[in-house]
């Protein structure tokens, strides 16, 4: 690799579904695009088993393959995919972005942040085992596989309330385990605590996550923390919300300002605190955190990162 820097149109930090949805309409009218993806192309998509609530599968889809066809669409207009970490994201004196990478640097007249976020973990044994076999992080997502079956939900917060409170649409059963107390507001703790499909086990962590035969959960080990003694429930499933993690490491030294958790804040026309530099998807603060949102918002970063482009053009006429 030399020093040289390269010089593109537009780049686009990630490759999920927004990035590539993005990346479909830009490459479309003939705007050179590349994407910089350091993980699995697809993001989280990529690594669901399946995705019910898409438009346009009836039957659903499985991740990886909504993955493809997004990359093959993407590639069939000419984007071209770089396997390469994107470390720093600066503004040139000229307007243009430059890009430090594990593959080089790159200088582009627009850019695109969608390097989404990631659930975060409680790390232990069986849940990435068994992630998408039982182990889940999104009730709007994978709650309808579960109708009249019987759930663990793991967390404390408003979001386990709110998503419990969302599963008793499908499941007969839900056993809620909270590791200390409730940190969600008490309007939430009210209606958790008082719904006849639900319990709550306050005081309980969850230690392993076992499968059954067919490989997919079927029992959660916990400790009751006051007493010592081990708590076994069985369960066809474990959703588990204990927040989201941002992807935006990479932005920690840049004039890209973030939320409070770490989220990228924006204009209403998607743009960030660097101009030329737009966000969309699930890294962008407020994001609803759904593929079939971070795809439109993807066209739409798209059709500005276009309009941008244009004025910047007209400027130097």
């Amino acid at each position: 690799m030399d020093g040289e820097t390269k010089k593109i149109e537009v780049a686009m930090i990630g490759a999920g579904p927004s990035a590539l949805a993005a990346a479909v309409y830009t490459s479309r009218e003939h705007i050179e695009t590349v994407l910089f993806e350091k993980g699995v192309i697809g993001g989280l998509a990529a690594i669901t088993d399946k995705v019910d609530n898409y438009p346009g599968f009836d039957e659903g889809v499985e991740g990886m393959e909504l993955a493809m066809k997004l990359q093959n669409q993407a590639e069939r207009f000419g984007a071209k995919i770089e396997l390469a970490e994107v470390s720093n994201i600066s503004k040139n004196d000229d307007g243009s972005i430059l890009l430090e990478t594990s593959s080089g640097n790159y200088e582009a007249q627009a850019a695109l942040i969608a390097t989404g976020s990631d659930y975060k973990r409680i790390g232990v044994p069986g849940e990435e085992e068994y992630y998408g076999r039982g182990v889940h992080y999104c009730a709007t997502c994978d709650g309808a596989f579960y109708k009249d079956k019987k759930l663990v939900v793991v967390g404390g917060g408003n979001s386990a309330a709110q998503e419990s409170l969302f599963l008793t649409r499908f499941a007969s059963e839900i056993i809620v385990l909270v590791r200390s107390d409730w940190s969600a507001s008490e309007v939430l703790v009210d209606e958790v605590e008082a719904h006849e499909k639900i319990t709550v086990m306050k005081g309980v962590t969850t230690d392993e996550i076992l499968a059954g035969d067919d490989k997919k959960v079927a029992k959660v080990i916990g400790t009751n923390k006051e007493s010592g003694d081990k708590v076994e429930i069985e369960t066809d499933g474990v959703f588990i919300f204990v927040g989201l993690k941002p992807n935006t490491e990479f932005l920690a030294d840049t004039d890209i300002k973030l939320d409070e958790i770490g989220f990228v804040k924006a204009e209403s026309d998607l743009m960030t605190t660097i101009e030329g530099v737009f966000v969309s998807g699930d890294v962008r603060s407020g994001a609803t955190m759904q593929i079939a949102s971070a795809v439109g918002e993807g066209a739409t970063a798209a059709l500005k990162i276009r309009e941008y482009l244009e004025e910047r053009e007209r400027s130097k006429s």
